[in-house]
């Protein structure tokens, strides 16, 4: 049989080398208004270089603050990059035959990195450009630990030492993630810790036992700042972590156009924001230009919805409050989500520009539970042949919602989302699914309140 004319029966839609994009997109320049800077926790000015320079070597705090449009990629970050990237673009035709939809299906698949996650987008460059500045040790967080995989990776090929506190919660259900980690060279803590001030004191309240990503965030942090040979990272949330990201939307954009599609709805998780603004800076570009108009939806767990129920407010981004105050979507930062199998989306706060872009009203959120997330991951593993990290089941979940709505309507919608990892190391959590043993998390307004009491006078 030969091959149809017709390119949109493609399944996998892949780019070459050579057509790999060689630069990151900076979304502020084209946003209607500039995001709130973030401010001094004790001046409440704001922040310059010279403020977060005992975090971050300098090419990243300039990249953070950057008024650039498009920020070249360096050559060696090219060479890495080049391992897995371009990633792949697939149709997902046999989900939609399950579901007997006419909508189409696009998924943008980042577990092809060595790490299984779109986090090596940033891991890389961050550690070439801490190794250029001369850092010899990185302290960094991790919930579900794809970005203490993806940072330890980096770390080895650059020949700098890792230091990873991972939330306590992720740490116990998740050995094995833990184990890849230190495969790759770094060394992994329990948080919150006995290693570090904030750890103790945060250890000492039995509701922080199962730890969170602003523990996490407050022990690494602590860690770094007291020792100028070493630096601390960030897997999400910071302008520059996002920006590295949208080599995935870039990428997207050129395969769809290779098969004439553009999107109506563009769906993304969202914990801290990496993968969402990855996947979709791009497409807002274009639809800024009057290119394209699809909508773009984030969606969050509903154990943890900042975006959906939480306050735009200034907040620290981490808990024991040693970070720069960010306005942001926020639960407050004492806030302890439960321990939920998407442990990369428990984080208290939404990235800055992201909440900035949702204020802007360019962009919908919504949360989804997680019996619901599963049920939907295990459609697409059955259907599609790739078993999801529990993170990118929240898109995949509104995909499959958004495709039965399509099947109602007759409409060919066109749904693109970012697969932004497997879950080879989450079976765990498919066990306690499949076994009807997994809960959803029932939270009421009270819950938030203690946490977001606590906000910072502004």
């Amino acid at each position: 049989m030969g091959l149809s004319k017709d390119v949109k029966s493609f399944t996998k839609i892949t780019l070459d080398e050579s057509e790999m994009p060689t630069q990151w997109y900076n979304i502020i320049p084209d946003l209607p208004s500039p995001p709130p800077p973030p401010l001094h926790p004790g001046t409440h000015q704001p922040v310059g270089p010279a403020d977060l320079a005992p975090l971050f070597p300098m090419d990243l705090i300039l990249q953070e603050v950057s008024t650039e449009s498009y920020i070249d990629i360096p050559g060696e970050v090219l060479d890495v990059y080049r391992t897995w990237r371009p990633s792949p673009l697939f149709r997902a035709r046999r989900l939609e035959q399950l579901l007997d939809t006419p909508a189409r299906i696009y998924y943008k698949y980042e577990g092809v990195s060595p790490a299984g996650s779109h986090k090596t987008n940033t891991s890389v460059p961050q550690a070439y450009y801490n190794k250029k500045a001369g850092i010899k040790k990185i302290t960094t967080e991790t919930g579900a630990g794809q970005w203490g995989t993806a940072l330890a990776f980096a770390c080895a090929l650059f020949d700098i030492e890792c230091e990873v506190w991972q939330v306590g919660g992720s740490f116990d259900a998740k050995p094995y993630r833990r184990l890849m980690m230190e495969v790759f060279g770094a060394t992994v803590h329990r948080s919150p810790s006995q290693l570090t001030e904030a750890g103790r004191k945060l250890a000492l309240d039995p509701k922080n036992h199962s730890g969170s990503l602003g523990i996490a965030i407050s022990e690494a942090v602590e860690a770094a700042v007291t020792d100028p040979t070493v630096a601390y990272a960030l897997g999400s949330v910071l302008n520059h972590v996002l920006m590295h990201q949208t080599i995935i939307g870039e990428e997207a954009l050129k395969q769809l156009a290779k098969v004439g599609e553009t999107p109506d709805l563009l769906v993304g998780c969202t914990g801290g924001g990496s993968n969402f603004a990855g996947l979709s800076f791009p497409f807002i570009r274009e639809k800024l230009k009057g290119k394209m108009n699809p909508e773009i939806r984030a969606v969050e767990p509903a154990s943890c919805p900042s975006l959906t129920r939480g306050k735009y407010a200034y907040d620290f981004g981490d808990t024991a409050g040693m970070t720069p105050l960010m306005k942001m979507h926020t639960l407050g930062h004492d806030f302890i989500p439960d321990p939920i199998h998407a442990g990369g989306l428990r984080y208290h706060g939404m990235a800055p520009l992201i909440s900035h872009i949702y204020e802007l009203g360019m962009m919908t959120a919504e949360s989804v539970g997680q019996k619901e997330c599963f049920s939907a991951a295990v459609q697409f593993a059955r259907t599609e042949g790739i078993v999801p990290a529990p993170e990118p089941t929240h898109a995949i979940a509104v995909a499959i919602a958004e495709a039965l709505k399509a099947k109602e309507t007759g409409e060919e919608k066109v749904i693109l989302t970012a697969l932004c990892g497997h879950g080879h190391f989450d079976l765990a959590a498919y066990d306690a699914y499949l076994n009807g043993n997994m809960v959803d998390s029932v939270l009421n307004d009270k819950d938030f309140e203690a946490a977001l009491a606590a906000l910072p006078v502004m």
